[in-house]
């Protein structure tokens, strides 16, 4: 009952306030702002000696992935009055009550040479009850931040009622340089900016990389031919294939489609730019759209039955929908400004995309008819959005103004809270949000 009412009073977010409603772990929303629940992580059990490190990293991993959403708030280890030195001994629930910690996680740690499990329980304090069944997790020493992220997913999941994001990538155009002689190599990180490592050299530009569905491949253009070619590389070896296009033909923009077997991308030719659809496997090319206009940054619905893009065809870019297989298309843009860079959640409701607008630019979300438009950021530049796994959070590049402006990656929630810029060393742009690893 309780999850009904969490899912209930998340999917209201946006909706407007919401009163308060009785019993414990709720979601306080007033004016679009949330009252997060309280929680409480005693320091994971270190049930072999060789665990002790690791035990300390995932709780307290546990505790930034979760407290980093802007939905939870940790109550601090010195306000704590009972202490947990055994994954089995029975909770004290009133001692839990009298700080205030709504929610109450513990988990004990064992390895075993390269070997580590990891297991938790979740209780609801105030209830007395534990929240689901208690699970474990098994992986290496070297891979215990995914231990800790699937951890604080499972958590994130039964108090939200959401699929979580935490054990997910991000790949990304790294930058170094001065800005006018920038150097750009493709880079895959943890979702919050830990575990580089870099796909590419800097010899050649690379642009806008795009994950497969299940996250084994990367779309990304490079103009290592003169000419923007799509590549298409495989994250475990970084081995590549590009997409054959014709002398003097520039690809650039690709998606994969929701089975990873075919790309959608912009093809510009004899000065003409349209989108097309090529099959991997066979390459045969489909032409999608027929118009003189600039059509470009096609983004497929989660079903795959439909594409936003943007196209400059009414005089100004804007943003349009249209079948998969091409066809008429329908504007869904009519506020003042440009809109480009669509991005179809993966709940299938909304599109996030960039707004250029007296002089600034925005990232924004509407509805998949064009209504209920918000935008979210305001910067000198904004762009790229790209959504996480389970549709609640926005990553996005933001530049610097000047000279020596530089680019980051930041982060922000659906309903325009919890901005925050994603911890890297050195520039960053073009996001593409992977995701949840297997």
């Amino acid at each position: 009952m309780m999850k009904r009412i969490l899912t209930l009073l998340m999917a209201l977010l946006l909706a407007g306030p919401v009163l308060a409603q009785s019993g414990p772990l709720r979601l306080t929303i007033t004016d679009g702002v949330i009252e997060p629940i309280t929680f409480a992580v005693p320091s994971f059990e270190a049930e072999t000696p060789a665990a002790q490190q690791a035990a300390s990293d995932i709780s307290r991993l546990v505790v930034q992935d979760l407290a980093g959403t802007g939905l939870f708030r940790e109550v601090p280890a010195a306000a704590f009055i009972s202490q947990v030195s055994s994954f089995a001994q029975p909770v004290a629930f009133p001692d839990w009550r009298a700080i205030n910690a709504q929610a109450l996680i513990v988990g004990a740690v064992t390895v075993n040479g390269d070997q580590l499990v990891v297991k938790f329980r979740l209780y609801d304090v105030f209830s007395g009850q534990e929240l689901g069944q208690g699970l474990q997790f098994a992986g290496t020493v070297a891979g215990w931040r995914r231990m800790g992220h699937k951890v604080a997913d499972a958590v994130y999941g039964r108090i939200t009622g959401e699929g979580g994001y935490f054990d997910s990538r991000v790949v990304y155009v790294s930058e170094s340089g001065p800005k006018d002689n920038r150097q750009k190599r493709l880079a895959i990180m943890d979702f919050d900016g830990a575990n580089v490592q870099f796909l590419t050299d800097s010899s050649n530009i690379v642009l806008a990389p795009r994950f497969s569905p299940n996250g084994d491949r990367v779309l990304y253009t490079s103009f290592e031919s003169g000419f923007p070619r799509i590549n298409v590389l495989n994250v475990s070896n970084v081995g590549r294939q590009q997409l054959q296009t014709a002398a003097g033909e520039m690809a650039f923009s690709p998606r994969f489609s929701r089975d990873g077997r075919q790309v959608i991308y912009s093809l510009s030719n004899g000065g003409n730019t349209d989108i097309y659809r090529t099959d991997l496997g066979t390459g045969q090319h489909l032409r999608l759209t027929q118009t003189p206009s600039i059509e470009t940054a096609p983004s497929l619905s989660p079903d795959g039955s439909q594409i936003v893009f943007e196209s400059d065809r009414s005089g100004t870019q804007q943003l349009y929908v249209m079948s998969a297989n091409g066809g008429e298309a329908r504007r869904i843009s009519f506020g003042e400004g440009r809109y480009g860079s669509p991005v179809w959640s993966p709940r299938g409701d909304l599109v996030a995309f960039t707004k250029q607008n007296a002089g600034r630019f925005h990232i924004g979300v509407m509805r998949v008819d064009g209504s209920e438009e918000r935008l979210l950021t305001s910067s000198f530049l904004d762009e790229g959005p790209s959504w996480s796994p389970n549709g609640r959070v926005i990553m996005f590049s933001r530049e610097t103004q000047g000279a020596g402006g530089t680019s980051s990656l930041y982060s922000v929630d659906i309903s325009g809270r919890n901005l925050k810029a994603v911890p890297l060393q050195g520039g960053a742009s073009d996001p593409s949000w992977g995701p949840l690893q297997p």
